[in-house]
């Protein structure tokens, strides 16, 4: 049955996700839990949710050439592989659904996108610092680094949906303060979160822990709102959206821990 209030949430998520490239997990998991939706369900099916809408997204930032494949390559690198363990833990009987710590887990993993969205530009004029003052060093870690990252979202994804957006984004401009522009970091984030979130998403089909009936009504308001977000995204400067929504999110990630 068609849920109108997932329909409006999914509408609102997609558009943020279209604009700068977060909020499939960081903002649609918060609101999920809010709506009383079991923690572990509201996992499985957000990472389906986010897969699919960032799909759609895709495509017009791809036509963009926005893409910077070679970093996307050094994130699957390390998020696949993690992603694919848990999925193969989810899927050999790991009692998810009892874990008490997963509402935690999530509130403390927004709570941390959010403080890292805030920070970003600090980080980033730090890491160009370090880039420009030390450009051997620096170049010579980068790809550990970046394979590294993606080991982190991987986990943080395939445990609770949330951080392929917001925490890679965070990290990206860390790790690539010169090259990553606005529009390719956002194009870059959803080329990477989409095969992230399909396989970290397989256990949890498989374990019969999504809600389909969810999913289609997000989805009903999440394709033509990420489709609008992507489009706007090239006229518009998403930094002031992006503090918005960190403020919202420790909003959110304080009301999940309490």
């Amino acid at each position: 049955m068609i849920d109108v209030t997932y329909i409006l949430s999914g509408a609102f998520t997609g558009f943020v996700v279209g604009l700068t490239g977060v909020g499939g997990g960081a903002l649609m998991m918060p609101i999920l839990l809010m709506l009383g939706v079991n923690p572990v369900t509201a996992v499985a099916t957000d990472l389906w949710f986010a897969a699919l809408t960032k799909i759609a997204a895709a495509g017009i930032h791809s036509r963009a050439e926005q893409v910077d494949w070679s970093v996307v390559r050094r994130l699957w690198i390390g998020s696949l592989p993690m992603a694919l363990l848990m999925v193969l833990l989810v899927s050999l009987g790991a009692k998810v659904q009892k874990v008490d710590w997963l509402t935690e887990a999530i509130g403390l993993v927004v709570l941390i996108t959010a403080l890292g969205m805030l920070l970003a530009p600090r980080l980033r004029a730090l890491a160009r610092e370090s880039r420009i003052g030390e450009p051997a060093k620096f170049i010579r870690w980068q790809p550990t680094l970046t394979v590294a990252a993606g080991a982190v979202i991987g986990l943080c994804v395939a445990l609770t949906s949330v951080g392929a957006g917001a925490l890679g984004s965070v990290m990206l401009l860390y790790l690539y303060p010169l090259r990553m522009t606005p529009h390719r970091l956002v194009a870059t984030d959803i080329m990477h979160a989409i095969p992230l979130a399909l396989v970290a998403g397989l256990g949890y089909l498989f374990a019969g822990m999504v809600d389909w009936q969810m999913l289609a009504s997000l989805l009903l308001g999440s394709i033509p709102a990420v489709i609008a977000g992507s489009l706007l995204s090239r006229r518009i400067n998403g930094r002031w959206l992006q503090v918005a929504l960190a403020l919202v999110l420790i909003l959110a990630g304080i009301k999940t821990l309490a």
